[in-house]
């Protein structure tokens, strides 16, 4: 019995190329670019710069020039994810990024395995694109997990400057020294924008946009109710706080509920992937015969759409919105 090396070279491959575009981006925008640094981004930038407006108006820049790339073709996919991930390379850097590592993984696929030209050359290019976008995903979904766990926080925080006296601009410039990123960095962009001059309102709310968080939304709608209406702040802002709690509350509970639907749909959608490489590490050529006959390719068309559909309708199953 021979066991084949093959698939565990792509899959190291296809870890080396997250590794890679990970190594170089916090290469080229230092250990501060990363959400695990107890010191945000922002305070880092100005302590070597020390020109607010200059620290400002490159973090803007950040902030908005994914959905600004909308149109370029195959970045469009990425736009989304790359604007909550808050991402730092521009879109031609990614996909700069995305040919590098394709011709790194075409490499690695040259010299590891005896496939065919054109099967390295697909499968170099899957890995490029679905390596750079994996990586954006786990960026947005850690970046926006954490900023939702930060809010009802930083909302405490700015009730509490509230009731002591400072105006709302300072209580949103404490938010964006005493917290962490990724809110401490976002609150310090507003913050710089107030300075300048521009509404409060209107700045929370396009991050609220720009982010896509309805409790974000919820902030920024009372703040602008305040402004136009009058009215005791820190009281709206603390019942805000609690709400949005009770909605965070509700929601791990809908997520623990569904988190056994969701492995079930993953499960029956990886595991005859698994298996599929499995035979093939333990009998390379089981699968050879049946690879001759004419309905082979249609076959795994259609079981390929199902496990696709299973996936889709487990999802939207349990899909709760709260």
């Amino acid at each position: 019995m021979s066991i084949s090396a093959e698939p565990i070279i792509y899959a190291m491959i296809f870890v080396a190329v997250l590794v890679v575009v990970e190594g170089i981006y916090l290469t080229v925008f230092g250990r501060s670019i990363s959400l695990n640094n107890r010191v945000n981004r922002r305070l880092e930038m100005l302590d070597k710069s020390g020109n607010r407006e200059e620290v400002m108006e490159k973090l803007r820049k950040e902030m908005e020039q994914h959905l600004k790339a909308r149109n370029i073709p195959i970045y469009a996919i990425l736009s989304e994810k790359a604007q909550k991930a808050a991402i730092a390379f521009t879109p031609k850097q990614l996909i700069l990024l995305m040919i590098g590592v394709s011709i790194m993984a075409f490499a690695g696929l040259t010299i590891g395995t005896a496939t065919s030209i054109p099967v390295r050359a697909l499968v170099s290019v899957a890995f490029g694109v679905g390596g750079v976008f994996t990586w954006i995903n786990m960026k947005a979904s850690k970046r926006m997990a954490m900023l939702e766990e930060q809010l009802p926080d930083a909302i405490e925080l700015m009730v509490r400057s509230l009731r002591v006296g400072h105006p709302f601009a300072s209580a949103i410039a404490i938010v964006s020294n005493e917290m962490a990123d990724p809110l401490a960095t976002e609150f310090g962009v507003i913050a710089d924008e107030a300075a300048y001059g521009r509404d409060m309102g209107e700045a929370l709310k396009d991050m609220a946009e720009r982010l896509d968080m309805q409790d974000l939304r919820f902030l920024a709608v009372a703040v602008t109710i305040q402004q136009q209406s009058g009215g005791n702040l820190a009281e709206i802002l603390d019942g805000l706080a609690k709400v949005i709690r009770a909605r965070f509350r509700l929601f791990r509970r809908v997520k623990a509920i569904t988190a056994e639907a969701k492995w079930s749909g993953k499960f029956l959608s990886g595991f005859p992937i698994l298996a599929l490489i499995g035979i093939q590490v333990i009998d390379p050529n089981y699968y050879d015969e049946a690879m001759q006959h004419a309905f082979f390719i249609p076959a795994c068309l259609v079981v390929g759409t199902f496990l696709v559909a299973n996936l889709i309708v487990m999802r939207a199953l349990v899909n709760i919105k709260v």
